[in-house]
């Protein structure tokens, strides 16, 4: 997983982009991460996002659910935050724990 974040005032927007780094393709993900305190989702793209703080599960939409391997998506939110613009630390997909580029 690859994190990009873009951040104003108490503002901003994270594109992440998942790619499936194994050797078996994935049908169907869940990608989950803590937000940094102070962070609130308030709209998101290319996943559903709940819930909107705290631990977070991004889930797959109709279109981008099989990943074979080598294969990204990406994905992303807006979000409101009170002075932590960060990106989260860590991520998981389907369980497994991510590398994060």
């Amino acid at each position: 997983v690859s994190a990009t974040v873009n951040a104003w005032n108490n503002g901003l927007t994270e594109n992440l982009t998942i790619t499936n780094t194994g050797s078996s393709a994935v049908n169907g993900w869940s990608l989950t991460f803590t937000l940094p305190s102070g962070q609130t989702i308030t709209g998101g793209w290319n996943a559903t996002y709940s819930p909107t703080s705290g631990q977070v599960t991004a889930k797959n939409m109709s279109y981008n659910g099989s990943l074979a391997p080598g294969a990204s998506t990406e994905v992303g939110f807006q979000a409101t935050h009170t002075g932590n613009a960060g990106e989260p630390a860590a991520f998981t997909l389907n369980g497994a724990t991510c590398s994060v580029a």
